[in-house]
């Protein structure tokens, strides 16, 4: 097979090439599965389990619908930021999406759709938040604790909660003297009627690009806070035809096609914020374009021009912020926030009054699995274990927590390509594992240690190791990203070394 096939069979992941879903499993019993979250990553890990033929599992949700951060996100304009035919399980794509760049409905609808086609809805455990889990030495199995007081044990413990579950809110001296409506972009409050109002935003992040052009049309007075500018560039979007969905249905290459197109893209803006930063270049040029084009002011443009290295941040896609920004309602202030009072936000120059607060503050990402307890071998606790910041091998297993397997773990997101990808080799690897005939098993500690040597190293080269953003820790430490291709992700889980675990007596 040469390097290009492999690469488009990589894209795909159809049935076909996951030669294992089919394979007879070794005679052992089949352990019980406890998945917590039903977001992308947890119903992957569902569905793969069940088209291996697994059926002793359970996913645990804390919401009373599927979808995780696209059930939760419902702020105007959502969606995501990588094309759908790249977003989507390799195993079952959508020939009919709306637009390149679905938005959040369509989103929830596909995930809603592909997991009642696969059967695994009622595996789901709605409404039932889990609160901890601990290894139990004698039994060899997992118990795990709700926020009602259950408990449920399992064989195998896989947490898929996701990096961007728990929103962030600034620790603001006043928030909470403020008498209007105040609410973060992940919790948005419908029922505000944002007419007319005098609305601040703090925060220009991935939610508040998307959210603030859909308000800021029916706003009295926007005020947008930024304490740095995003590097934005344009977004290639556009509405699928009635004609795209006939060739898709009928020639599903050509879909095929641009999934490789939109990967490969993918890939060459990973290497350039890691291993060949100078290709960053080229995207800088992109975003100077952009917004010499569309911002005349150029006091506004200096306002948005960051001073760090591209990619260091999130790089941002959108076509219509910029213009936003430029209309005659909306003011870009860029003083430090000091406060908050009972009627507006105060900075270093004054108090701006407002009716309305959004925080379009992002996410606790490097807060792993919190604020679940969990608890291994030997008295270990996750959260003292990951004091430093966040570790695992291949983000997928941490040592002194037997049969605990991650889902989109430290160290597994990415820059400027699909998570969904990423999740499916996870998940493709961890059922390799559990087909392994290995009934416990405990990633060594000096592979786990070793490994994360290299990360760190590696990291500390990339682009993100220049200034701070929510891919890093206090401590400097980078924990969120992969410092690689998503290639040599594919080549490192395609096969578990069984070398680097040790089974528990």
């Amino acid at each position: 097979m040469d390097r290009l096939t492999a690469v488009v069979l990589a894209t795909r992941q159809p049935a076909s090439t996951f030669e294992y879903v089919s394979e007879p499993r070794t005679s052992y019993r089949e352990p019980t599965v406890a998945i917590i979250g039903a977001g992308f990553g947890g119903l992957g890990m569902a569905m793969t389990l069940k088209r291996a033929g697994f059926g002793n599992f359970t996913v645990f949700e804390r919401g009373t619908d599927l979808g995780g951060v696209w059930r939760e996100n419902t702020y105007p304009g959502a969606a995501c930021d990588v094309p759908s035919p790249l977003y989507s399980y390799s195993f079952a794509p959508n020939r009919t999406w709306p637009r390149r760049y679905s938005e959040q409905p369509d989103i929830l609808a596909y995930l809603r759709r592909v997991a009642t086609e696969h059967g695994v809805l009622d595996r789901v455990r709605f409404g039932t938040e889990v609160t901890g889990a601990e290894f139990d030495e004698d039994s060899r199995r997992w118990r795990v604790e709700t926020a009602r007081g259950d408990t449920f044990e399992a064989d195998v413990l896989i947490p898929a909660v996701g990096q961007l579950s728990r929103p962030a809110l600034p620790d603001i001296p006043g928030a909470e003297t403020f008498t209007g409506a105040a609410f973060h972009s992940a919790t948005w409050n419908h029922d505000v009627d944002l007419t007319g109002k005098r609305i601040a935003v703090i925060g220009t992040g991935a939610s508040a690009i998307q959210f603030v052009p859909r308000i800021q049309p029916k706003a009295g007075r926007l005020t947008v806070f930024q304490r740095s500018a995003p590097y934005v560039v344009p977004k290639a979007d556009r509405a699928y035809t009635r004609w795209h969905h006939r060739v898709y249905q009928a020639l599903p290459l050509t879909q095929l096609a641009g999934r490789f197109g939109t990967w490969s893209l993918g890939e060459f803006l990973t290497a350039a914020l890691t291993s060949a930063q100078p290709l960053g270049k080229l995207v800088e040029l992109l975003f100077k374009y952009q917004l010499r084009r569309q911002i005349r002011d150029k006091r506004l443009r200096e306002k948005l021009t960051p001073d760090y290295p591209i990619g260091c941040k999130r790089l941002l896609f959108s076509n219509d912020w910029y213009p936003a920004l430029e209309q005659s309602n909306v003011d870009v202030v860029t003083d430090r926030i000091t406060g908050i009072t009972p009627n507006g936000v105060r900075t270093e120059q004054g108090e701006h009054e407002v009716d309305v607060i959004i925080y379009g503050t992002g996410f606790k990402a490097t807060e792993f699995l919190a604020p679940m307890r969990i608890r291994g071998l030997d008295g270990h606790e996750l959260a003292k274990d990951w004091a430093e910041g966040a570790h695992a091998y291949l983000g997928i297993s941490v040592p002194n927590y037997p049969n605990m397997f991650l889902i989109y773990g430290p160290n597994t997101n990415l820059g400027g390509n699909s998570i969904i990808y990423m999740m499916e080799h996870q998940a493709r690897y961890i059922l390799q594992v559990l087909r392994s005939g290995m009934s416990c098993v405990d990633v060594k500690p000096e592979v786990a240690a070793t490994f994360d040597e290299e990360v760190q190293r590696r990291l500390a080269h990339s682009v993100w190791s220049g200034c701070s953003s929510w891919y890093r820790e206090a401590n400097g430490r980078v924990s969120t990203n992969w410092p690689g291709l998503v290639w040599e992700y594919h080549k490192r889980t395609a096969k578990p070394d069984l070398g680097a675990y040790q089974e528990v007596a």
